[in-house]
């Protein structure tokens, strides 16, 4: 026995509303009254009304869509904004469609595409540094988009982020302030990631303003996972005399730094400092806990969010959206001490 679908007329007459109101809570949700909003809602479900999307789409000429690359879906700091861009746009009655392109230029490209052809309303792209074909792409299918997590230079490019050169100046000029002369870095890879190149840039300037180089053996480059950051520890120890501070290019580096130390009997702080990026949650909750720099991810995910819906709206998209970020000091850095590493750790540390 087949059975009628249920309509948006059939929606409206057991709610006792318009319509027009049942239309305008599937696609404006925030602009009705919380209690009309919640008997259309209730009554949707009771029914099982399932809005027919692709009618809607030609009907209204938008797909209630929005469409948001990222490097990598397993970073906690990634995960956050994604969780407040889907948190802002859902109570506009919009879909978040989420793509992982593996810090891959042409896999980005590619989705991009594939979302555009989807119907997408508009993007969010993480970071500033993109091909040229994808904003030509962009531009050619008129899809507004907005760039998070750094500051474009182009000041055609709509952007929010930080600054974070100048984060990593901060958080150097932390350590410089302890006394630390004697420095490394296990930064993230540069080659396609323009916010690693930024922070260890930044790393640089400071360590340059006082006159200390960071040599190119206390420098290494890896992919930002916890094994990584222990990998990159022994590297960078692998040469006398040890570095006192280690800069790490974000927390999950720093937590697998933290994590080989404790395996090599290296104390921290008082033998050797180790600072991250980003401020996740874990990060006060490490003993010690884990000084870095706090980045409002959230806050930044909701900005993208709420900037991208004005500009599908037809209205003016801001060019530029500075946050602000603050260094958070905690128990992983304290003043150097005097003296050389005890013997076995080099030995350790030179046998791996």
């Amino acid at each position: 026995m087949n059975r009628r679908a249920i309509t948006l007329s059939d929606v409206a007459s057991a709610a006792k509303v318009s319509i027009a109101t049942v239309s305008r809570a599937l696609t404006a949700p925030n602009k009705l009254r919380p209690d009309t909003l919640a008997r259309i809602n209730e009554t949707i479900e009771t029914l099982g009304y399932v809005a027919n999307g692709s009618a809607r789409a030609l009907a209204s000429r938008r797909s209630l869509t929005v469409g948001a690359l990222i490097p990598a879906i397993d970073n906690p700091s990634f995960a956050n904004t994604v969780q407040t861009l889907q948190k802002t746009l859902g109570a506009a009655g919009y879909m978040l469609l989420l793509a992982c392109h593996d810090f891959s230029p042409a896999a980005e490209r590619r989705l991009a595409r594939t979302l555009i052809e989807r119907g997408v309303d508009g993007l969010v792209l993480l970071g500033t540094e993109h091909e040229p074909e994808l904003f030509a792409l962009l531009e050619r299918h008129h899809i507004p988009y907005v760039l998070t997590w750094a500051l474009a230079t182009d000041t055609r490019r709509p952007c929010v982020g930080f600054d974070n050169q100048n984060a990593a100046i901060s958080l150097t000029e932390h350590l410089l302030e302890l006394g630390h002369v004697e420095f490394a870095m296990i930064s993230g890879v540069t080659a396609t990631n323009e916010r690693a190149r930024e922070r260890a840039a930044g790393v640089r300037a400071a360590l340059q303003r006082r006159g200390i180089e960071l040599p190119p053996e206390r420098y290494a480059e890896r992919p930002y996972t916890l094994q990584n950051g222990r990998d990159g520890l022994i590297e960078v120890l692998r040469h006398a005399p040890r570095p006192t501070a280690v800069i790490c290019g974000n927390d999950v580096l720093a937590i697998g730094a933290i994590a080989e130390c404790a395996a090599i009997g290296l104390h921290v702080p008082d033998e050797i400092s180790i600072t991250g990026f980003d401020d996740m949650e874990i990060a006060s909750m490490l003993q010690p806990g884990l000084t870095t720099m706090h980045f409002p991810t959230g806050e930044m995910g909701e900005l993208a969010a709420r900037q991208l819906l004005q500009a599908i709206a037809g209205g003016p998209l801001p060019p530029r959206r500075e946050l602000p970020v603050r260094l958070v000091v905690r128990g992983t850095t304290a003043p150097p001490l005097a003296g050389a590493p005890r013997r076995e750790q080099l030995t350790r540390i030179a046998g791996d």
